[in-house]
């Protein structure tokens, strides 16, 4: 039996806010937590926005609208999340700081709940290692960008993740509308280890000068079938996010052909990571363009 009714999201980001979004339309009551009360208000402000279009297109029902937004509660603290059944961590993917974090949640909850983490390509069993007492319970939960959109989720079992525990978050991730696939807990899991080395030798291809980033995109939708190509979608999860799971690859698999492309480090460093700037491979600053 699942037995969930409130489920805490730390993180008010763009992941964050999605998986709020998608809790509170399936019947959960849900906290957002956040120490920035400016991501805060953002948070709130897009679910209005993004619930109301829903309602617009037919998707959701007036009363359901009503009712997700009553279920959506927001707060700079994480005392306010004691009451939740499931917590799932959404910040800055950055192991230190994600280790911090959870070796305070499995202070604060010694019952049952769940501790998932959001991560795209951070170790489940390295995190689990920091929540002494409720490692068992420590668990991914892999969302895809857009939340409410995409389908799937990779639930990643750490070495020291209970069987119990994973099928909860199958059960859980289910009852959000969601297709939860199993993965082993390896660098990357096997949507990241498999894309980003895509999109990493996108971005050779394009320093070697084999195509020009509109051709290439183009060549790999039409010949591929790809809905967006590996350039454009490199913009749209953020160039940084893809240099630091190019990192976590190169240094946990130890393997060269991992090692991310020099032009995509050139980028980031000079503040070009795509649609979260205005600017990336591609330039977003004139929308009509």
């Amino acid at each position: 039996m699942l037995n969930v009714k409130t489920i805490a999201v730390i993180g008010a980001g763009q992941m964050g806010g999605g998986i709020a979004q998608v809790a509170a339309v399936s019947g959960f009551k849900v906290v957002v937590v956040d120490a920035s009360a400016g991501a805060l208000g953002r948070c709130q402000e897009n679910h209005g926005k993004r619930l109301a279009r829903e309602v617009e297109k037919g998707k959701l029902k007036q009363a359901e609208f009503e009712a997700a937004v009553s279920h959506l509660n927001y707060s700079g603290t994480l005392d306010d999340i004691k009451g939740a059944d499931v917590i799932v961590e959404a910040i800055v993917e950055e192991a230190p700081v994600k280790r911090e974090l959870f070796g305070r949640l499995a202070k604060m909850f010694t019952g049952s709940q769940i501790l998932a983490s959001n991560t795209s390509s951070i170790s489940i069993t390295e995190i689990a290692a920091a929540a002494h007492g409720a490692s068992d319970r420590v668990v991914g939960m892999h969302f895809f960008n857009p939340v409410p959109v995409m389908k799937l989720v990779e639930v990643i079992k750490g070495l020291q993740t209970s069987d119990a525990t994973v099928h909860r978050v199958i059960e859980l991730a289910k009852a959000m509308g969601k297709t939860p696939i199993p993965a082993n807990d390896r660098p990357g899991f096997v949507s990241n280890r498999v894309l980003m080395p895509l999109i990493n030798e996108a971005f050779y291809a394009w320093m070697e000068g084999v195509a020009e980033p509109a051709n290439l995109d183009e060549i790999m939708k039409l010949g591929c079938n790809f809905p967006m190509g590996p350039l454009r979608l490199a913009d749209f999860i953020g160039l940084d996010t893809c240099l630091h799971i190019m990192h976590v690859l190169h240094r946990d698999l130890g393997d060269p052909k991992f090692r991310p492309c020099p032009l995509i480090r050139q980028l980031v460093a000079a503040g070009r990571l795509g649609d979260k700037t205005g600017r990336g491979v591609f330039d977003y600053s004139h929308p009509a363009k």
